[in-house]
């Protein structure tokens, strides 16, 4: 596993409305996200990293192998890169970027399962 998916601090950590990473507000806008970058744009975008990613997630899981996990599966994540991700992210993308990603042929599932 890189350590650069790996959170570094406790605090300030934010997870990713697409698919769920963790990691903190500076390793986003360094790296970042590991799995959406190429349509997020998060990579020294301070705007981006706060439109496309909230602090108010719920539960973590560590994947070391997401491929052969049933965990992973379940959260669909299993096609993600190793690292840790929320169970449940609160927010929404705005909705320029869901028209990209829809405009790529990519489905947005919202990962807040506070609404179900």
């Amino acid at each position: 596993m890189s350590m650069d998916t790996i959170p570094k601090d406790l605090r300030g950590l934010r997870a990713c409305l697409v698919c769920s990473l963790i990691k903190t507000f500076d390793q986003f806008e360094y790296d970042g996200c590991d799995n959406c970058d190429e349509f997020l744009r998060m990579k020294n975008n301070r705007d981006n990293v706060y439109d496309c990613t909230s602090s108010n997630f719920d539960g973590m899981i560590a994947a070391m192998s997401p491929e052969d996990s049933w965990v992973c599966k379940w959260q669909r994540i299993n096609r993600f890169t190793k690292g840790v991700y929320a169970i449940s992210v609160s927010g929404r993308l705005p909705p320029g970027v869901v028209r990209e990603m829809k405009s790529r042929g990519i489905v947005y599932r919202p990962r807040d399962t506070s609404q179900r």
